[in-house]
């Protein structure tokens, strides 16, 4: 087909700071004609402190749901963590994806990222799954902290998200794929998959998310720079809205050429939107090469398109200071390999001295074209901004959109 990729132009707004404590993208549903957000972190984590503040707030549209005191804010019930070992909720979640089957949204399906250590989830020889902790690269507060492997997982409601069941995880990556030390040199992720984005496009849900493990066994003998990036950036797999209920080993990854790979296996990343190494490209766990992540993807009403923005890591500790966009004509993902044809990434905002993390596009109320959960001809930027001094979820700008 042929097709001409959107204009934008990025411009100054009032300023909007979101009350919330926020470390992952928004997860939005229209629950009983408000819509509903949730953010914040829940579960154990023996790095940075267990986590207690993932809660939600309605409001009448997405922008009146981010303007709400924190006093608005209500905490849902959530499953407690197993013991290590035991089957169960394991590790920290972030939810960051909902679907609702229903127009009424009281049943409710959220796609969490989740965050594990050897010490919260084990090596099984019996499962092969868990975590072995033999070097185990150092993590984000130095000497004596350990890396997180990040998995993606599935939680159901059906009262509108006032209480969750666990029904396990969807995409992960097995230890044999991660990279430890003395590699990994990012402070990170020794490997995993996070931060998904879903869309529905058919029977199926649309998950697209950051790939940061080997695309096969790691040894540190035999590691290879080019091999390990090659096989890492954002990606996408797949689950039919059928499977949701029991979702655990019924989502495929991208391979290549279709919608194949196990959801434990290495899949394909989206080439258009992997950074080569002439620009700066190369392996998460290098530290010092730029790589895209942490996607989040809309449909656009006004330019018939899906819009998804990024953020991007340019040096060690995932550090980067600007947003990016990028296009993806096919309202239907299934067909051949249109869930892989993403126009190349243009930048939308760079703020030097500050970490831009999480950035999303929200409608606003005059651009009513689509309705409360789809963009229009202007949406406002949100972003996770980690200043010199001060770290805030906050809106600065809108971006208008132009049809080509």
């Amino acid at each position: 087909m042929r097709w001409s990729v959107p204009n934008f132009r990025i411009e100054p707004a009032e300023p909007l700071v979101y009350a919330s404590f926020v470390d992952c993208n928004l997860a939005a549903a229209r629950v009983n004609g408000s819509v509903r957000v949730f953010t914040g972190k829940y579960g154990e984590d023996p790095v940075w402190g267990a986590g207690s503040d993932l809660r939600y707030v309605d409001g009448s549209d997405p922008a009146d749901a981010l303007a709400q005191p924190l006093e608005a804010f209500t905490e849902p019930h959530l499953p407690a963590n197993a013991e290590p070992g035991r089957p169960g909720l394991h590790g920290a979640v972030w939810f960051e994806s909902l679907y609702s089957p229903e127009a009424d949204g009281r049943r409710l399906y959220a796609l969490y990222h989740n965050e594990n250590y050897p010490q919260t989830l084990p090596w099984d020889p019996a499962t092969g799954r868990g975590y072995r902790d033999r070097d185990w690269p150092t993590g984000l507060r130095g000497a004596g902290s350990a890396q997180a492997v990040c998995r993606i997982g599935v939680m159901a409601s059906t009262d509108g998200g006032e209480s969750w069941q666990d029904l396990g995880i969807l995409l992960e990556d097995l230890h044999p794929r991660l990279v430890l030390a003395p590699t990994n040199r990012n402070y990170t992720f020794p490997g995993g998959v996070g931060d998904p984005s879903a869309v529905v496009s058919g029977d199926h849900l649309y998950v697209f998310f950051g790939e940061y493990g080997y695309p096969g066994d790691y040894r540190a003998e035999t590691w290879d720079a080019a091999t390990e990036a090659a096989g890492q950036c954002v990606s996408v797999a797949r689950i039919s809205l059928a499977d949701l209920d029991e979702p655990a080993g019924r989502a495929r990854r991208w391979d290549g050429t279709a919608f194949a790979a196990a959801p434990d296996a290495a899949g394909a990343p989206i080439r258009a939107l992997q950074i080569p190494a002439a620009l700066g490209g190369g392996p998460v766990s290098a530290g010092d090469r730029s790589f895209y992540w942490g996607p989040s993807v809309s449909w656009n009403v006004y330019l018939e398109c899906w819009v998804m923005t990024l953020a991007r890591v340019d040096s060690e500790f995932w550090a980067g200071d600007s947003v990016w966009l990028s296009f993806n004509p096919h309202a239907d993902l299934g067909e051949g390999a249109n869930s892989q044809d993403w126009s190349p990434p243009r930048l939308l905002l760079r703020k030097p001295g500050h970490t831009l993390w999480y950035p999303a596009l929200q409608p606003v109320r005059e651009s009513a074209q689509g309705g409360a959960m789809h963009l229009g001809s202007t949406a406002r930027l949100w972003v996770k901004d980690l200043g010199p001094s001060v770290h805030r979820y906050l809106s600065e700008h809108v971006v208008r959109f132009e049809r080509t």
